[in-house]
């Protein structure tokens, strides 16, 4: 297996945010850079997607200073991501980057690909799941070990919203005002309006 699709649900949505993680750099609005995949070859394909299940804000992010998204399968609804089609080798990079942790040698792929779940460790993203495949590869996110009635949600920043709301614009494309609408059904603290003004 040489591809596999990224999907992304937070603000790897953003296409200009999610190249840092390949390239390395500093995004727009966010607290700190990141070294970027020791490839930094762009995706070979980028679409937006939806896939079973919900997202939700927790934890406390020093990036962007407010709750963080996990996505939650097992909540009701479709979940509006985006699929970057990269290297096996570049997903490993980018999980490991949105630990805070340097890229490092290539994870190893088979036991979340046969089993759907692999649960690496404790930490926030540190849970992969295999969403199916697309186009014959396959789909894999990374999200929290926890559910979303096990955690306390909480309140995600302005700078945050505008950008998965930015980013949702561009996967499928929405309107401002229909984006804004999604994430405000996801977080009891911000309105649709609200965010539709960020």
């Amino acid at each position: 297996m040489s591809h596999v699709w990224y999907v992304s649900y937070g603000s790897n949505l953003h296409a200009a945010r999610f190249a840092c993680y390949l390239a390395g750099g500093t995004p727009g609005g966010a607290a700190r850079g990141y070294p970027g995949c020791r490839d930094r070859s762009p995706p070979r394909a980028v679409r937006g997607l939806g896939v079973p299940g919900g997202i939700y804000f927790a934890t406390h992010s020093p990036v962007w200073g407010g709750g963080r998204a996990f996505y939650d399968p097992d909540l009701p609804g479709t979940a509006a991501v985006r699929g970057y089609l990269v290297t096996a080798a570049q997903f490993s990079d980018v999980v490991e980057q949105e630990m805070y942790r340097e890229p490092g040698p290539e994870i190893d792929l088979a036991a979340v690909l046969a089993h759907g779940r692999e649960q690496r460790g404790p930490g926030r993203y540190d849970t992969l799941l295999h969403l199916g495949d697309v186009d014959g590869c396959p789909a894999l996110t990374f999200t929290a070990p926890w559910t979303s009635a096990e955690v306390e949600h909480t309140a995600p920043s302005g700078p945050y919203l505008k950008v998965l709301r930015d980013g949702l614009c561009e996967a499928h494309p929405w309107t401002t005002a229909r984006a804004a609408a999604y994430l405000a059904k996801r977080t009891p603290f911000w309105t649709g309006p609200e965010i539709e003004g960020l």
